[in-house]
């Protein structure tokens, strides 16, 4: 793999203070957090692709709000049919038993079956009802491995990429790309350790297209997302991710 499956790290971490402004609806049998620019403008829109806390988690909705801040039109949706990880969640569990949705209460597996055409129904959703033209997708952790399958700019599917601290990106999905990609990698990660990074890069060089891979010091798998922000070492990664991923679709979402 280009990186590991998930592990506890990838729901551990601190929620974030702040009031998400963004609105909740239905998009066919699952949720969705949308927001829009100041100037309404949906001409390029931002997918964000969650960690496996979900459309629900202050934190990512405050992110969302920050794409929209800065000009996008954000959708998010719920990966997960109600039944993300709690952020910290204690006790004996196995996140790899969740992944195939054995302690959900509908018992829906948490694979790509299941996660590729939720993606799918949201990028018609941005292209048909939105208009988007452009589409960049952000993926977290869980949501990196779903930025890397559906980066297909030829297909209409998504434009460009950017993802942090990925895991369970296989190196058959990353040869597959067919658009730029952007990453953002924690010095301390053993989801995506450095072996990984080296796989990753190499095969980003084979496929000749454009990509960037920034690796953060002193932080660890969930940064971007989770980090404690009254660390300035790690707050100061969290916000440069983000500066990074903003550069990014500036540049290739024009």
């Amino acid at each position: 793999m280009a990186s590991n499956p998930p592990g506890s790290c990838c729901y551990k971490g601190v929620k974030h203070e702040g009031e998400a402004k963004g609105e909740i609806s239905t998009l066919g049998d699952f949720e969705v957090y949308t927001k829009y620019p100041e100037d309404k403008s949906t001409e390029k829109g931002i997918l964000i692709i969650t960690d496996v806390i979900g459309h629900r988690f202050n934190n990512a909705q405050l992110i969302a709000d920050q794409f929209a801040a800065n000009g996008y039109f954000v959708l998010m949706p719920d990966l997960f049919y109600s039944d993300p990880i709690p952020l910290n969640r204690p006790g004996d569990f196995d996140i790899q038993k969740w992944m195939k949705g054995e302690y959900g209460e509908k018992k829906i597996a948490h694979l790509p079956p299941v996660v590729d055409p939720i993606i799918d129904s949201c990028l018609v959703e941005m292209r048909t009802k939105y208009n988007c033209k452009k589409i960049g997708a952000v993926g977290y952790c869980f949501g990196g491995k779903y930025v890397v399958r559906h980066l297909r700019p030829e297909e209409g599917k998504i434009d460009a990429g950017y993802t942090a601290h990925p895991s369970f990106v296989t190196p058959e999905e990353l040869k597959d790309m067919k658009g730029p990609l952007a990453i953002s990698a924690a010095e301390t990660d053993q989801i995506f350790p450095a072996e990984k990074r080296r796989e990753t890069e190499d095969i980003l060089k084979e496929l000749k297209l454009p990509y960037q891979l920034n690796l953060y010091s002193g932080v660890e798998h969930g940064f971007a997302v989770r980090g404690d922000p009254k660390n300035r070492q790690i707050q100061y990664a969290k916000e440069n991710a983000f500066l990074q991923a903003l550069q990014w679709f500036e540049e290739h979402l024009q």
